[in-house]
């Protein structure tokens, strides 16, 4: 059995799924869901957008949520969708859903954020038309990272908010007890809300918990962990399953 004993924290099926892979591997996880989505109703502000879809020379999905979601208000409004229009993920798990659907679309093959989107020669031949136009679907807030790059650029970026994302209610103690219980010696965050979800949950734990082995999807991430406290930190250099999964596999987990 391999050593590390790891608390997984996406949404649940996400989890099973990662859950899965490990077992494979003979990694032992734990699943703690620290983001819930929440579909968010729709407005007639974003009704006009979707109505709008084929004035943008670009559609950039940043999860597997805005990919389902976003084809569901599509469905509402478009029999077929704008030909000619050119979609971007930043990773291929929401890309592959918008390739299941019919769409053309493209996604870094190294690395699962803005920067590497931002570095993908596809999307910057797309951006080089007359008036480039950019309809960005996500959460009601995350990383503007992207549209501050792109407006710089005299780029027009629009925002699609499709879901929000919560932390579920445990009860007190939950987090603490589950890595105690099952004797854990790794956190698995898979972005930044992820990771300061799990900041939140611990609560006064926290200053303790900080010194477990925590694996995050990216530098900026990383960075940001280290502010907040924590004190071993493995960049995955991903958010997928098998950017985990390497990692776990080329990093030793601590003796015991």
């Amino acid at each position: 059995m391999n050593p590390w004993r790891v608390l997984i924290t996406r949404p649940s099926a996400d989890n099973a799924i990662l859950s899965a892979l490990l077992a494979e591997h003979h990694i032992y996880s734990s699943s703690l869901p620290l983001l819930e989505i929440e579909a968010l109703p729709e407005t007639p502000a974003q009704r006009s957008l979707i109505l709008n879809l084929d004035q943008y020379c670009a559609v950039v999905v940043v999860s597997k949520p805005a990919a389902l979601l976003g084809l569901q208000r599509i469905d509402q409004y478009w029999p077929q969708p704008p030909i000619n229009q050119h979609w971007f993920t930043v990773g291929a798990g929401s890309g592959q859903i918008l390739a299941d659907y019919g769409l053309p679309v493209s996604w870094p093959e190294q690395g699962d954020d803005s920067e590497a989107l931002l570095a993908l020669p596809k999307f910057l031949e797309t951006l080089d038309t007359y008036n480039p136009r950019v309809l960005v679907m996500r959460a009601d807030v995350g990383r503007n990272f992207l549209s501050e790059q792109l407006r710089a650029r005299g780029i027009e970026v629009d925002f699609l908010p499709l879901y929000r994302r919560r932390l579920p209610v445990y009860p007190t103690g939950t987090l603490n007890a589950r890595i105690q219980q099952e004797q854990l010696n790794g956190l698995v965050v898979s972005s930044e809300q992820g990771l300061r979800h799990l900041i939140e949950l611990a609560a006064e734990h926290w200053p303790i918990l900080a010194s477990l082995v925590l694996f995050v999807p990216s530098p900026r991430v990383a960075k940001i962990a280290r502010k907040l406290g924590a004190q071993q930190v493995i960049d995955c250099r991903g958010a997928n399953n098998q950017a985990v999964l390497n990692a776990l596999a080329t990093h030793a987990a601590p003796s015991a």
